[in-house]
């Protein structure tokens, strides 16, 4: 398999969210060695009432759980939106191998926008990361998602 391919895999995560009525973000951990998906997730805030439960996290809870260890020692990470700084310095204390993220987040983002966290003199472990990754689609949904909210009120 390749990028496109898991992002795909995190795509349908996000969509599942849509469909649940949440922000619809997917992620997906995979093993870049053996091309295993370990874990997939998507945002669960509303339903659960925790506002941590972002799709990262999530996925890397899923993740750890299923390996039975508490970091992620060269795995990447999938995600359909550009990492929050609450998910992107979670990424790092798990020690996420490279994030793959589709659409980037202007306003909320703390990768390449908003605190650019892995240049953080405070940040011990900066995980490679790639950007745009099927950003369009994962933009659409987000957009949909939002304007059918807009409706809603």
């Amino acid at each position: 398999m390749n990028p496109q391919d898991y992002m795909k895999i995190a795509l349908k995560e996000a969509q599942k969210a849509f469909n649940q009525d949440e922000v619809p973000i997917g992620a997906v951990i995979v093993d870049p060695v053996d091309e295993k998906v370990i874990a997939r997730a998507h945002n669960l805030g509303e339903h659960t009432k925790d506002a941590l439960a972002h799709a990262e996290v999530e996925v890397m809870r899923k993740a750890c759980r299923k390996l039975k260890q508490n970091r992620l020692w060269g795995l990447d990470l999938y995600v359909t939106l550009e990492p929050c700084t609450m998910c992107a310095a979670a990424a790092s204390f798990m020690r996420i191998r490279k994030i793959y993220y589709a659409a980037e987040d202007v306003k909320g983002g703390a990768i390449e926008n908003g605190v650019t966290f892995y240049n953080s003199s405070t940040c011990h472990y900066r995980p490679q990361t790639e950007a745009g990754l099927m950003a369009d689609q994962a933009s659409d949904l987000l957009k949909s998602f939002f304007k059918a909210k807009r409706h809603e009120k």
